[in-house]
């Protein structure tokens, strides 16, 4: 049995207990014992000095896309990027996509839509939850990983119809699927309702999925329908902000099915939307108030990834491909496009390429679609809908103006502020293209700029909402906390 002494550190435990001086004892990959300053220290085959540093346990980063890297064997250094922050723990399967439960039938459906987030082919060997999470133990994974259970990936697996409401008999299987994939180790359940089908589920088919996971005793995590003022989601004539609209709706769920919600990516996109965060967090807290066991989480940057179709509203959604080449519905995108920017306080110089995800258009990448537009001599518009339709949709895309913006982050940090705010990277990892600045800078921010600079919350908060406020929230019972018995992932 292997032991190390860490010596002479400055220790935050996780639970949010002020800061204390000693060491650490590890065995093999456990803590054995935390020896407080000036106690006798225990003899170990190595010893690591910590002495002006702090001890911690690894953070985790609740919300997650590398399930689709991790299966991968050269996955270390896609995602060293994570380690190299102090993530040792991932919460993964987040926005309704997770790589199981899969069936060959389903598996160029899912494909589709987890594009944006994969890093390399899969041959998909598994085809249960259980089957999946023991394929990615044989990878030697770099990091850990609590595995979600998308609703998109369950509906692919189970029936053949894409948008609308399912039969009863393909409802009933999907439960059942969400059912099995919670048993085999599922963390909880995800619903990506800004996406392909999520956006054409029903309220009653959302709620059913939801009762499967509260009767599990495991949690819900929601990206809601809207996440601006305006969306593609709802119709513009639609006078309510549409993320307020989106953000009832997630409550009413857990209301009704007492599930405990999880919100996702807690952000407010473009200019015109700021100033609804005040309500928005008065609606959670509220909540909160009545009992509803709903948290939010968000990342520390005013900027995110996502689909190049995530502006475009369902109605055109809908009618891809054949929408690509018809000049009227073209002629409407259009217009409505232009009015939803103009009243969001958001458009085309505020679109970055991160990866085209069309081979040859490796220069597009860290160009904002004005700068595309302007090299092939088109309106943005064309430039947009044109990566789009080239790409299949695949295109991914760095949007800024969330939730502020360089020298404004007001939003962002009252967000950030709330001691029910857990908190993510939501990156999509690449081996090529732009990264996302929250792919490598997520923790680092959060503990620099927000705890030293600008005193926003102390240094023992901030580190137990990285670590033990989001194990508990998905029930990891190994690490999280620095305690004797608990995994030996320190920061």
């Amino acid at each position: 049995m292997a032991t190390t002494l860490i010596e002479n550190g400055t220790i935050v435990d996780g639970t949010g207990k002020s800061a204390f001086a000693g060491s650490v004892l590890v065995e093999d990959d456990r803590i054995a014992g935390i020896v407080p300053a000036g106690a006798v220290l225990p003899a170990a085959d190595s010893q690591i000095d910590a002495q002006g540093l702090i001890v911690c346990p690894g953070f985790i980063d609740m919300h997650s896309h590398a399930d689709w890297v991790l299966p991968l064997a050269n996955h270390a250094p896609i995602l060293k990027c994570l380690v190299e922050q102090g993530i040792t723990t991932v919460v993964a399967g987040n926005c309704g996509i997770s790589p199981a439960p899969m069936t060959p039938d389903a598996r160029a459906r899912t494909e589709v839509l987890a594009s944006i987030v994969t890093a390399g082919a899969l041959d998909y060997p598994w085809r249960s939850m259980a089957d999946y999470l023991t394929h990615v133990a044989h990878q030697r994974p770099l990091v850990n990983i609590a595995q979600l259970v998308g609703h998109a990936t369950v509906r692919y697996a189970n029936s053949r119809r894409d948008r609308g409401d399912m039969s009863p008999q393909d409802l009933e299987r999907c439960l059942e699927s969400t059912r099995q994939a919670l048993a085999d180790g599922a963390c909880g359940l995800s619903f990506g309702l800004g996406y392909d089908p999520g956006m054409y589920a029903s309220l009653e088919e959302l709620e059913a999925f939801s009762r499967v996971a509260a009767e599990a005793g495991k949690p819900v995590t929601i990206h809601m329908k809207a996440l601006s003022r305006l969306s593609p989601c709802y119709p513009l004539t639609l006078l309510a902000a549409h993320n307020i609209k989106a953000l009832q709706e997630a409550l009413l769920l857990a209301e009704k099915t007492g599930a405990a919600i999880q919100l996702s990516h807690f952000i407010f996109v473009g200019r015109k939307s700021w100033s609804t965060v005040d309500a928005a967090l008065d609606l959670v807290e509220g909540a909160r108030a009545r009992g509803v066991d709903v948290m939010i989480d968000a990342f520390p940057y005013t900027c995110g990834n996502t689909t190049i179709l995530a502006p475009v509203p369902y109605w055109f959604l809908a009618k891809i491909p054949e929408a690509y080449s018809n000049a009227l519905l073209k002629a409407r995108l259009r217009l409505e496009l232009a009015a939803g920017f103009r009243l969001l306080g958001f458009s085309y110089p505020d679109f970055q390429v991160m990866d085209s995800g069309i081979p040859g258009y490796e220069d597009l990448n860290g160009l904002r679609i004005t700068e595309i537009a302007e090299k092939w001599d088109c309106s943005p518009f064309t430039a947009m809908l044109t990566l789009a339709e080239k790409s299949r949709g695949a295109t991914l895309m760095l949007y800024h103006t969330y939730s502020g913006e360089p020298g404004f982050e007001e939003p962002l940090e009252k967000v950030l502020s709330r001691d029910y705010c857990l908190f993510e990277t939501d990156a999509a990892i690449k081996v090529n293209g732009l990264p996302n600045p929250s792919a490598t800078g997520t923790f680092p921010r959060i503990l620099g700029r927000f705890v030293r600079d600008k005193k926003l919350f102390s240094l023992e908060e901030a580190v137990r909402r990285m670590t033990h406020a989001s194990a508990e929230r998905f029930g990891l019972k190994d690490v999280g906390r620095l305690a004797p018995g608990k995994a030996a992932d320190l920061v």
